[in-house]
């Protein structure tokens, strides 16, 4: 016995060299010398992300079990302000990883992503599913109101009691086995559904022998096809990438009806259509086993489960918002059918909307997408349209630095400075497509704020825009300018974050809560002072002329059937998936999609979903499980919010100042209703959405107030 305490102290000994000495080496092990410990990426290797993240969970999981074993009666500061102090090595390693892994990954990294998945959901269960961490917080949960805690400290007792119910922690031993199981399943198939994604659309890129089947495509956009060809060795031809979308950028301009249609259905056969990237089997399990958890966890379907903790907070509610503007968007999408048909002299098809949209749009508005992107270059979009806003509305400045490692050539480096002259946060722009990226855009944190741990935001956006070829200009869409908007408008509420604790720091709000700063941030885009600012000719700097500035703004709410049509059918394709009771067996993928748009009265032969459900990644693989819909409901609020905006004086300082103190700043530090509540004076309606979407006139209603 003796000896085997010896033995066991010198295997603990050892075990703390080795982690030493491994620490010495990996820079993930301690925190970052640089400034506001941004990422020392010239440092990180590959090799150093499975070991820092292993080494994580085993400290973190030391620094759980003090805490619940803790013999001291519990209090505030001994169990929840502990627990927002543990787990640091594990989330500073965590983030960088994850996040290189959806912007940068390579075969090591995938191989990484996987194996520590469903490791990562294990160590969370072990947290969450700790009787004696819960019986702590559980009892300071019910001493709240007794204990004299400030607003922010009551909120995270009360959002650590609701995420420790959510996680399954009153349920019987049995039912926290098969919840671990189910739990471990969903993180390992979410993961293989997102690299599925990521191969599938690198692999069904479109090769393109001759120039002049690009026909339509702008110079800019040949030579980036070309360099596309080039970086996969096939000098001579064309590369016509895709993004994660359904319909493709190039299809709106595209002649060649041929290629359309190849370009089409390439994107709409993504893990559809056998081989090892086919996700089918994938989502049918994960729609079978995210059922069966909702119903261990006392809910009737897994959306029921999602919503419960969201501003929607039932599926009933959310699916009521979304098929209440069906029968206005599919009647809009059919008049604009017609006429495109009308105009084109024949049946469209699906791969023929986007071209025949852009030529109807032209005889309409004589509005030539082609010709605007001459007026915007990206990163004057950057500077003197998205910067000059932030500036404008919260007096924030930016200075680009070149001191700073990065882990793509392409990611560029910003400080933020505050209107005192302070720094406020560093940002990273990650704006160019690559084969090695996931698609869409996001934004996201390799450092969070919080003022307990003295921390400030690191941040980034990332993107898919076309990288122009050496010596072109970066000419992008009136659509990507509004990502450009969009996602800085998440980075906002990342900089802005002026609580103290890291669970509720940032954009750590519910689902259909998190997209109302961006999309709101998306209204100065089209602000007359913003968009004279940073619409300038490439060649010229001359401003955009005022016919063609007029044509953008009208033709804003042109196409609405098309654009409501494909995100309802999305969204509620969403909800169809995950509203299926814990009864129901494997569902087929190509049967449930269909007919689940058809009950929902939103199924258009000419328009179909945003994604479909076999390369829907929001859903399946990025957390936005029965949580599409956020995007409309999100809209509800950032549309009602900017009416306020104009019925105050529109953009000033002490506009900006008040949405900055009322809803940026504020992360999750209060229940998001009451704070929009706060800021607006009342909750949103909908007029101001149906007048921004073209579905109300707006001269029926007067200004809301």
């Amino acid at each position: 016995m003796r000896l085997t305490a010896c033995m066991k102290r010198l295997t603990l000994v050892l075990s703390f060299v080795a982690a030493a000495a491994v620490a010495q080496t990996n820079p993930l092990f301690n925190p970052s010398p640089l400034p506001f410990q941004a990422p020392p990426f010239d440092k990180i290797k590959d090799a150093d992300y499975q070991p820092a993240i292993e080494e994580g969970m085993k400290r973190g999981l030391a620094e759980i079990e003090v805490i619940a074993n803790n013999p001291d009666p519990p209090t505030f500061d001994n169990t929840i302000i502990a627990m927002e102090k543990s787990g640091d090595l594990l989330t500073r390693a965590a983030k960088i990883f994850f996040n290189l892994a959806q912007s940068n990954t390579n075969d090591t990294m995938q191989k990484v992503e996987a194996e520590e998945a469903p490791k990562l959901s294990a160590y969370s269960d072990t947290i969450y599913l700790n009787p004696k961490l819960f019986a702590r917080v559980k009892t300071i949960y019910d001493q709240r109101d007794a204990l004299n805690l400030d607003a922010e400290s009551k909120w995270l007792v009360e959002r650590y009691f609701r995420n420790f119910i959510r996680a399954g922690a009153q349920l019987s031993d049995a039912d926290k086995t098969a919840l671990k199981a189910l739990n471990q399943e969903e993180s390992t198939l979410s993961t293989q559904y997102r690299q599925h994604v990521l191969a599938d659309t690198k692999d069904s890129a479109i090769v393109v022998g001759k120039k002049a089947d690009l026909a339509g495509l702008s110079e800019s956009d040949i030579a980036a096809a070309a360099q596309a060809a080039k970086d996969k060795k096939m000098t001579g031809k064309y590369v016509i990438t895709l993004q994660n979308t359904t319909q493709q950028p190039a299809l709106t301009f595209l002649k060649n009806r041929a290629l359309r249609e190849k370009i089409f259905k390439a994107s709409s056969a993504r893990g559809n259509h056998g081989g090892p990237n086919d996700n089918k089997a994938l989502i049918e399990r994960l729609a079978q086993l995210r059922a069966q958890k909702a119903k261990l966890l006392g809910f009737s379907t897994y959306a029921a489960y999602v919503l419960d903790d969201q501003m929607a907070k039932t599926p009933e509610i959310a699916i009521k918002l979304m098929s209440d503007m069906v029968p206005a968007t599919t009647a809009k999408a059919r008049e604009q059918a017609a006429a495109m048909e009308k105009l084109a002299g024949f049946e469209l098809k699906p791969w023929d909307w986007q071209y025949y949209a852009e030529q109807l749009r032209k005889k309409q508005y004589a509005m030539d997408e082609a010709q605007a992107k001459q007026y915007f270059e990206l990163n004057r979009v950057l500077q003197d349209g998205v910067f000059y806003a932030a500036n404008k509305l919260y007096g924030l400045t930016f200075k680009e630095r070149h001191d700073l490692p990065v882990y793509n050539p392409d990611v560029r480096v910003f400080d933020v400075i505050d209107a005192d002259g302070q720094p406020r946060a560093i940002w990273y722009a990650d704006y160019y497509s690559r084969s090695n990226k996931s698609g869409g855009a996001w934004m996201d944190t390799f450092v969070d704020q919080s003022l307990l741990l003295g921390l400030k935001p690191v941040v980034f956006n990332v993107a898919n825009f076309t990288k122009p070829a050496a010596g072109q200009p970066a000419l992008i869409s009136f659509t990507d300018v509004t990502t450009m908007f969009h996602e800085f408008g998440h980075a906002l509420h990342g900089m802005f974050s002026n609580v103290k604790y890291p669970l509720l720091t940032g954009t750590s709000v519910p689902r259909d809560f998190v997209e109302f700063p961006s999309q709101f941030n998306e209204h100065w885009a089209l602000e007359p002072e913003v968009f004279a600012h940073y619409a300038k000719n490439y060649k010229s700097g001359a401003p955009m002329p005022a016919p063609l500035v007029k044509k953008i703004k009208d033709s804003q709410k042109f196409n609405q059937g098309y654009n409501l049509g494909e995100y309802l059918e999305a969204a509620l394709l969403d909800m169809a998936w995950h509203t299926l009771p814990p009864s129901t067996g494997l569902q087929d993928v190509n049967a449930f999609e269909p007919e689940a748009l058809k009950q929902f009265n939103i199924a258009m032969a000419l328009i179909p979903p945003r994604y479909h459900t076999t390369y829907f990644s929001h859903v399946w693989g990025g957390g936005y499980a029965a949580g599409y819909y956020a995007y409309l409901w999100s809209e509800l609020i950032d549309d009602d919010a900017f009416y306020w905006f104009k019925e105050h004086g529109g953009m000033s300082r002490e506009n900006g100042q008040r949405f900055r103190e009322m809803v940026l700043s504020r992360g999750g530090s209060m229940e998001p209703a009451a704070m929009y509540r706060a800021f607006r004076g009342r909750d949103p309606i909908v007029d101001p959405l149906l007048i921004e979407r073209g579905l109300k006139p707006a001269d029926t209603t007067a200004p809301p107030h």
